[in-house]
């Protein structure tokens, strides 16, 4: 018994000539390979719209890579020094005065 498949097909979506091929051992899906002005400029296994056929022929602009960067802020190293304050005499984090409360939670004196 033979396993059935589909034919061969060959189609315009706009400016680009499509043809489908049957993929090799699969009984009913395609390859859509994509043609413009006889220059193949991609292929797809989905049917292909003409946003597509866009996309192949002229893809975006990639920007350049980042170089990777291995600082990573979090627990400081041991033995480390404390973070130094600043002109106004704290350190980066500053302490609520007593008087505000954060939705029913009060400011407590002990550390």
């Amino acid at each position: 018994m033979s396993i059935p498949t589909v034919e061969r097909r060959r189609f315009k979506v706009g400016k680009y000539d499509i043809i489908a091929n049957p993929i090799p051992n699969s009984a009913h899906m395609l390859r859509y390979t994509v043609f413009v002005g006889g220059k193949r400029i991609g292929a797809t296994v989905s049917v292909p719209t003409e946003s597509d056929c866009r996309f192949l022929e002229k893809p975006p602009v990639v920007p350049p890579l980042k170089i990777f960067s291995s600082y990573r802020p979090g627990r400081p190293k041991k033995g480390s020094r404390p973070q130094a304050p600043n002109e106004s005499g704290h350190t980066s984090r500053e302490s609520l005065p007593l008087d505000v409360s954060l939705g029913g939670i009060r400011a407590s004196t002990e550390r």
